[in-house]
Order: C-alpha cells, then sequence, then structure tokens
C-alpha cells in the first residue's frame, strides 16, 4: 500500500508542475527544452541529496550495458515526452500513456514476477477502455503519435530502471546520473537551438514552481517501484494520471468530453483493481 500512497502523491505535484509548463510553453515564454530541464532539475538534486544523506550512492559497473541502454531510450523519451505535452490535450495525453501497461506485463513475465490471470485481464479492461475512448472520439490526434511513441518507449526504459534497481543500482544512483544526463541534454538544447538560458528562466516563480512539484512528483513516483512490480506500480501511477490530467484538463484547458473520459476512467480503475488484488 505504501507504493501507491507515493504514487497518488506523485500524480498530484507531478500534475501541477505539468499543467504549469504547458501554459508557459503555449504563452512562448519558454521552449519545450526548458520546460524538461525545469522537469528535471529539483528532482535531480534532491534524489543526490538523499543518496548523501542516506550514505545509499550505490552504482555497479556490470550494469552498464543496461544502463547505457536506458540513457539513449531516455533521451528519445524526454524529447518525445515534452513535445507530447505540448501538442497534445492532458486527457489525450494521459489515457494513451496508459498503453505502456501490456508492454509492462510481458516484460514482468520475462523479469520472473508472477502475475496472476486477474491481473492480465485487468490489464485487457484498460487496452478495452482505451479502444472505447477512441472509437467515440475522445481522444484528440494533435499530439496521439507523440504521446504513443512516448508509451512504447516509457515500456522499455521502465523496464530496465526496475531490472537494475533489482540488480544492480540504487534508486538514487541510477535514476540520479539519468537525471543528471538529462539534465545536461535539455540545457545544452535550451541554450544553442533555443537560444535562451533556462537558469535564468528560472528566477521567475512560474517556472520554479513547475520544476518543483514536477521534482517532487518525479522522485516519489522513483521510489515507489522498489515496493511493487514495475507493471502494477505503472497501472496506478498512469490511471492516477488520467483523473488528474481529466480535472486540470476540463478547468484550465477547457477539454471538451469529459463524461466519455469519466466512463472510461471508470474501466481503467476497475483493470486497476483486477491488477492489486
Amino acid at each position: 500500500m505504501f507504493g501507491f500512497f507515493l504514487i497518488l502523491m506523485a500524480t498530484t505535484f507531478s500534475e501541477i508542475g505539468v499543467s504549469t509548463g504547458k501554459t508557459e510553453v503555449e504563452k512562448k515564454k519558454d521552449s519545450i527544452y526548458s520546460m524538461g530541464f525545469f522537469s528535471s532539475l529539483i528532482g535531480t538534486i534532491l534524489l543526490f541529496l538523499i543518496a548523501f544523506y542516506k550514505n545509499s550512492f550505490v552504482f555497479s559497473f556490470a550494469s552498464l550495458p543496461t544502463f547505457t541502454l536506458r540513457v539513449v531510450l531516455e533521451i528519445l523519451l524526454t524529447f518525445l515526452t515534452i513535445l507530447a505535452i505540448v501538442k497534445a490535450d492532458r486527457g489525450t495525453f494521459s489515457f494513451i500513456k496508459v498503453g505502456t501497461l501490456p508492454l509492462l506485463v510481458v516484460a514482468d513475465l520475462i523479469l520472473g514476477y508472477e502475475l496472476k490471470i486477474y491481473q492480465i485481464i485487468g490489464v485487457g479492461i484498460i487496452v478495452f477502455a482505451l479502444a472505447f475512448l477512441f472509437l467515440n472520439h475522445g481522444i484528440r490526434r494533435n499530439g496521439a503519435f507523440y504521446s504513443a511513441l512516448s508509451a512504447i518507449l516509457a515500456a522499455g526504459t521502465l523496464s530496465l530502471f526496475k531490472y537494475d534497481i533489482t540488480k544492480y543500482n540504487s534508486v538514487e544512483a541510477e535514476q540520479g546520473i539519468i537525471s543528471l544526463v538529462l539534465l545536461i541534454f535539455l540545457f545544452c538544447m535550451a541554450y544553442f537551438k533555443a537560444k535562451e538560458n533556462p537558469l535564468k528562466l528560472l528566477r521567475k516563480k512560474e517556472f520554479f514552481a513547475q520544476s518543483f512539484f514536477e521534482g517532487v512528483g518525479g522522485v516519489l513516483a522513483s521510489f515507489a517501484y522498489v515496493f511493487m512490480p514495475a507493471s502494477i506500480i505503472t497501472a496506478a501511477y498512469r490511471s492516477f494520471s488520467v483523473l488528474a490530467a481529466m480535472i486540470s484538463g476540463n478547468i484550465y484547458f477547457n477539454e471538451k468530453r469529459f463524461l466519455i473520459k469519466l466512463a472510461c476512467l471508470l474501466f481503467i480503475s476497475a483493470g486497476l483493481v483486477l491488477l492489486v488484488v
């Protein structure tokens, strides 16, 4: 249950940060690269502070093959994700990200986790809900392609993350180094491509707020994977994220078809119950 509590808190904080970042990019106050930088900054700092406080920075060189692959995939995933966040509705992005689950179930089976038949049925219900949403035009095409690609890549990066922290590295070391690499990549893209300095923008309260909330949310989500299989934790993460995105999308971005999305969320929640019993 502690893992689910962490995920609930993580989705709440993350949605506040993501919605703030989406708003600022739409207002052209910053680029998608600075937005990504803000998303990663506070979380990276917190991870290294936790590692220092707990003396828990454990990194094994035996993890380099899977870790290096994850670095490459995470850079690509980050680029696709921030594109999807900006271009897609909040509801569209979050619903499509639920599509990561079937792939994670397969990955968990490969990694040796035992999943019951009703848990697999739960994933099936979630997939059905997504199909229903598509057929009833509850998902707009804008940004859907980027959202789908990020969902597919996320299955790979999350499986590699779970494998590394199970076999080799601590959460703080694994996620801290990955976050640092992403920070450097995003800063360089913002500075050289978008011609802006994210560190100067960070002085403004709206950008600091985005960085703080997404950073805290990301750290909480990372530690949740220690307590349960990746497919189950991600099921909770995606479901809670859908709810949070629906609320913010309806209130702040005037997104439509709320009732259809709510019906699909109920199906997803039913699938989640089967996953966790």
